[in-house]
């Protein structure tokens, strides 16, 4: 085949699964690197699930991470929870978004990792994975807050991104500490 032929059956591809499945997109970080918002649904299951994790991350740094790890963890446990309940309310209206009930296949995977770490060993893990949770994070809600199509959440993304980029200034000085 020719160049051209495959680039276009390459756009073609990614039309297509773009249209079908917006999720792909903000699951493969397409919609991020282009600065694309994503769909209301994705938003919600995605800061849904990022509570979560984030609740149930602290919570094992609360017993196995540094003294530095357990203040972070703490401040995670009560934002991330006060969060996760104002996504739930704005949520609940029921506006054809359905909250996640569990964690997906993949940050389960990050926390059962957490959960087997050594303590000796779990700064490594536990550090890095904060530092990039809390980039995605505030890259998901800066984009929602611009182009979201939902006005109650793109608000609400919009007055919660101060406190996660304080999340994320805190996750880069417990990476930078770790090193």
């Amino acid at each position: 085949m020719t160049k051209s032929i495959v680039a276009m059956a390459v756009a073609v591809a990614l039309i297509s699964t773009a249209a079908a499945a917006q999720s792909v997109g903000e699951k493969t970080g397409v919609n991020s690197v282009l600065g694309v918002a994503p769909s209301t649904a994705d938003f919600v299951k995605e800061a849904a699930t990022s509570d979560m994790l984030e609740i149930e991350a602290a919570k094992i740094a609360e017993q196995k991470g540094s003294a530095e790890e357990k203040r972070f963890a703490a401040q995670m446990v009560a934002d991330h929870t006060k969060t996760s309940s104002e996504l739930k309310g704005l949520v609940a209206s029921g506006e054809g978004v359905q909250i996640p009930s569990g964690l997906d296949s993949s940050a389960q995977s990050k926390l059962d990792k957490l959960r087997d770490s050594k303590p000796d060993s779990f700064a490594s893990q536990y550090d890095p994975m904060q530092l990039s949770a809390h980039k995605d994070a505030v890259s998901l809600f800066e984009r929602y807050a611009k182009d979201g199509d939902n006005p109650k959440l793109k608000d609400w993304a919009g007055k919660t991104l101060p406190a996660l980029r304080h999340h994320l200034e805190m996750a880069q000085a417990l990476d930078y500490n770790r090193k």
